[in-house]
C-alpha cells in the first residue's frame, strides 16, 4: 500500500511561517480553488445558481466576499476565483459544476496556485514588489497585479495590515523569496 504524504507549494510537510519585526508571512496550502466563468447569454442564470450554492452574492469588480465556508474573488469579467477550506470542501469544484450545470464553466485550480498571507506592517513589502496601492485597498478589495515579475492576485482582509497574495504554484519559491527579501529590506 502506498503511503503518500501531501506537501505544501514550498515542498514542506507543514506550512512555512516567516516572522519579522512587525510582519508575519504565512504559507496557506489548505485552500480548495476553482475558477467560475459565466457562459455568454446565461450570465443571470449562472450567477443565481452559483450564489445559491455559495450562500452570498458574487463580488463586483475589484472585490472579495466570504461567508460561511466559501469565499469568492473577482478575477475578470464574469469570472471569479472560488475558495474553501480543503478539509471541508476538497471536492468543491465538482459541487460547483453540479450547481451551475450548463450555465457556467468551472475549472479546478487548487494545485495551480499558492497563497501567502501577510499580517502586520505590509506597506513596505508591497512598495518594493509592485504598484499595488495599499492605501486605496479597503477590506474586501481584490486586485490582480504584478509582484516582481509574477502575475498575482492580492486580497485585502484588513486595510494596511492583512493581505493574501495568490500566485502561480510553479513559482511558489520565487514568490516566497521575493516576499521575504522585500520584508527584510522594508523592516
Amino acid at each position: 500500500m502506498l503511503n503518500l504524504q501531501t506537501i505544501t507549494p514550498l515542498w514542506g510537510e507543514t506550512p512555512r511561517v516567516d516572522r519579522f519585526n512587525g510582519l508575519t508571512i504565512t504559507e496557506v496550502p489548505n485552500q480548495a480553488l476553482a475558477s467560475l466563468a459565466l457562459r455568454k447569454g446565461r450570465e443571470d442564470e449562472g450567477r443565481k445558481a452559483a450564489e445559491a450554492m455559495l450562500g452570498f452574492a458574487l463580488p463586483e469588480v475589484g472585490r472579495h466576499a466570504a461567508e460561511g465556508l466559501y469565499a469568492a474573488s473577482w478575477f475578470a469579467q464574469d469570472q471569479w476565483l472560488i475558495s474553501a477550506e480543503t478539509s471541508e470542501h476538497e471536492l468543491m469544484s465538482y459541487q460547483l459544476v453540479d450547481a451551475v450545470a450548463g450555465l457556467a464553466s468551472v475549472t479546478e485550480q487548487t494545485d495551480g496556485w499558492c497563497r501567502f498571507d501577510l499580517e502586520g506592517m505590509c506597506r513596505g513589502v508591497f512598495e518594493r514588489l509592485s504598484g499595488v496601492n495599499l492605501a486605496a485597498m479597503e477590506a474586501g478589495s481584490a486586485t490582480r497585479a504584478l509582484l516582481e515579475h509574477l502575475s498575482c492576485m492580492v486580497i485585502c482582509f484588513e486595510t494596511a495590515s492583512h493581505y493574501s497574495v495568490l500566485g502561480p504554484r510553479s513559482y511558489a519559491r520565487s514568490l516566497h523569496h521575493a516576499l521575504v527579501t522585500a520584508a527584510r529590506s522594508a523592516l
